[in-house]
């Protein structure tokens, strides 16, 4: 049996669940080359001194507080569940979900007070706890681990507190969300050792890089259009890029060629101001890593 390299980080991920698929694509959009599949326990990156342990998402938070791993991906639904002693690095954009308070679309319930000492229904009893108790609103807590949505239906409690995402698990029993406690999304941990020492600090830094990069990547447009000289002013005051465009003369006496990478958030508000003031034949391209 292959055994780990005590020279290698070591990255615990979720083995099978919510956030499995989109973490291991976003490590690969990182450059990282591994095998992974499901009955593996653990997988060596062939280009990168670090090895993915593949674990249950409940464990991962003691691994790393506890050292056993230097690195954790993981929701942060569960550190604010569970409180671990780890530190957060990194928010990596995805696994986007909420923690919400529903209850049966029928019922009469419309806002928080009205839930005082009604039973509740979750798999997160310390999150649920603390926001009930801040609304001073006392209920009790009935603990669920597997689907707290089908709660009402079996008569084991008329409020549930759970993760949505998209909603079509609610749609589905019937409930309706009338608050929202938290959002959460896939972040990367750490622990104190870690971070001290100084051969785990500079792969970390390395690796951090690698993932900062990708999502840097995720908010920007690489552009080029063709478009009159004469208007080159007002296209610099539309699109300035990271730091200046790129401009290069055409065949076409007067036309010239622009090159540059516009923020996703005003994407589409930038190409309708471009086409207004006179750019054609705008190419659109996904950047796939950016290092600023």
């Amino acid at each position: 049996m292959k055994k780990l390299n005590g020279n290698y980080l070591k990255l615990a991920i979720q083995k099978d669940g919510r956030l499995t698929d989109e973490t291991l694509a976003f490590l690969r959009s990182s450059g990282l080359v591994f095998e992974s599949y499901q009955k593996r326990l653990f997988s060596r990156c062939l280009n990168f001194p670090l090895e993915i342990l593949f674990l249950r998402d409940d464990d991962i938070p003691n691994y790393v507080s506890a050292g056993i791993v230097d690195l954790g991906i993981i929701g942060q639904n569960l550190l604010y569940e569970l409180r671990p002693k780890v530190k957060k690095l990194l928010n990596l954009r995805f696994g986007f979900c909420s923690l919400i308070v529903a209850v049966p679309k029928e019922s009469n319930f419309t806002n928080i007070k009205e839930l005082k000492n009604q039973k509740i229904a979750t798999a997160y009893p310390n999150s649920a706890g603390r926001f009930f108790s801040r609304q001073d609103v006392p209920v009790d807590l009935v603990q669920i681990k597997g689907s707290v949505e089908v709660a009402p239906s079996l008569g084991v409690a008329q409020v549930i507190v759970d993760l949505v995402s998209t909603g079509s698990t609610l749609i589905l029993n019937d409930l309706k969300i009338i608050r929202k406690i938290y959002d959460s999304e896939a972040v990367l941990i750490t622990n104190d050792k870690s971070l001290i020492s100084q051969k785990e600090q500079s792969n970390i830094k390395k690796l951090l890089t690698r993932f900062k990069g990708v999502l840097s990547a995720r908010n920007y447009k690489y552009i080029l259009m063709n478009a009159p000289e004469k208007i080159l002013p007002r296209l610099k005051k539309i699109i300035p890029g990271l730091k200046s465009s790129t401009i290069s003369s055409l065949a076409k006496e007067g036309w010239v060629s622009v090159q540059s990478v516009v923020k996703e958030d005003i994407f589409w508000e930038t190409m309708e101001r471009l086409k207004k003031v006179g750019a054609s034949e705008i190419m659109v391209l996904p950047i796939e890593k950016i290092i600023i």
